[in-house]
């Protein structure tokens, strides 16, 4: 591979904005891509790809190139020229790049990858917290799938199409799919590819979301007919699965706190064309209380750490913080607690995060049950990164008394 001076700079500048001014890897590399119009789908592919790296292994190549927790441009350079050693890319004659020891990063390399906090570049409290709750071998694994590049998947929208047909029209397009056993709407790409530019997603044909992710409307047992709650909507990936689910029939009610994101919903919504979906923001606790004891069905897709998404956002890492954590465990038993009144007698309701840890999965349900007895678990899953190859994902099935 020959490195380009304009596409190197692009990732130089990328990584200064993640690392030192807080900026989040995916809306950084978003903006990357519009900088030069002239670049190509493998120039736009560097681009990202290399800034999704090196974020990933950022305290590796940090700790290989000796500038940990000081990110200047300079010690920034650095953590490229590791990047590009380990790959085996031979380096440019440039200033930047003078000097790069490329044995004794080798070496250190082979050293450093030994110590698993730094092998799997996580913050120390956080390879300690794994370890605490999951146990040595599992979290060994885990951290480790979570590092892995995610597959691109897609969930064909229903309403619109079929899994076949959808397959056949993207291959028109030159995008190669293939089938999930076990995921009865999902496409998994052979290969990366720019998707939201064909005529297929314009029309609304397919979303783009995790096998994973797509088990949770799955779990509630929907029916067409049904008063639906999606009870922390946000931009609307599971609302629109369920509306699916529903075939249109019925009301599905999408709740959030954040209006903005309900506006990108309703956006989505008329794309494919999903009609009986109604947003409502939660300006206060009237509009839950107005639901009590009304629905049929409920989700909680309640606010995680987000841990079992890494492979997505592996800034992620770096941003969480301890403190947090004990603060989204505490807000998402009182989201439980209050929102699970929402379902009627003899309704469901399902409690899903994106996270891997059982202190806010399976405990939340546990603490949930024992001062709810007119609920009882009909079933769970726990999905981890390093056995299905999907994101890690925790789903809860309650049905009320």
């Amino acid at each position: 591979m020959r490195l380009h001076r304009n596409l190197v700079f692009s990732v130089i500048d990328g990584l200064n904005l993640i690392f030192n001014e807080g900026a989040y890897a995916d809306k950084v590399v978003e903006k990357l891509l519009k900088r030069d119009a002239r670049w190509g789908s493998r120039d736009r592919k560097f681009v990202a790809e290399t800034t999704y790296e090196i974020v990933r292994w950022k305290r590796l190549y940090a700790e290989i190139a000796d500038s940990n927790e000081n990110y200047s441009r300079e010690n920034i350079w650095r953590m490229f020229a590791v990047w590009a050693t380990l790959r085996g890319i031979e380096l440019p004659d440039w200033n930047q790049l003078a000097g790069t020891p490329t044995r004794r990063i080798k070496g250190r390399f082979d050293e450093l990858s030994k110590i698993r906090k730094i092998k799997e570049s996580i913050p120390d409290w956080l390879d300690e917290l794994g370890v605490q709750e999951l146990g040595e071998a599992v979290w060994t694994k885990e951290i480790h799938a979570l590092n892995e590049q995610a597959d691109v998947i897609l969930r064909t929208n229903t309403l619109k199409t079929t899994k076949e047909k959808l397959q056949t029209v993207l291959a028109k397009f030159d995008i190669e799919t293939e089938f999930i056993e076990g995921y009865p709407d999902a496409l998994r790409l052979k290969e990366r590819a720019n998707i939201f530019k064909n005529d297929a997603f314009k029309s609304g044909l397919f979303e783009v979301q995790d096998a994973s992710s797509q088990l949770v409307a799955e779990l509630l047992d929907v029916q067409p007919g049904m008063k639906v709650v999606d009870a922390c909507a946000g931009a609307g990936g599971k609302s629109l699965h369920l509306a699916a689910l529903m075939e249109n029939k019925g009301q599905l009610i999408s709740l959030d706190i954040y209006e903005g994101k309900l506006r990108e919903l309703k956006r989505r919504a008329r794309r494919n064309g999903a009609h009986n979906i109604e947003t409502r923001v939660i300006t206060s606790t009237k509009v839950i209380k107005k639901l009590y004891d009304k629905a049929d069905r409920v989700l909680i897709d309640a606010p995680c750490s987000g841990l079992g998404v890494l492979r997505r956002n592996p800034d992620a890492k770096w941003k969480i913080q301890p403190d947090f954590l004990e603060k989204i465990k505490n807000t998402q038993q009182d989201i439980l607690q209050r929102y699970s009144r929402m379902v009627k007698s003899g309704g469901k309701l399902v409690y899903a995060t994106c996270s891997i840890l059982p202190s806010e999965n399976q405990q939340q349900v546990e603490t949930f049950l024992a001062s709810n007895d007119d609920f009882t678990l009909i079933e769970d899953k726990k999905v981890l990164a390093s056995e299905s190859g999907f994101d890690g994902f925790y789903m809860a099935l309650l049905e009320r008394k």
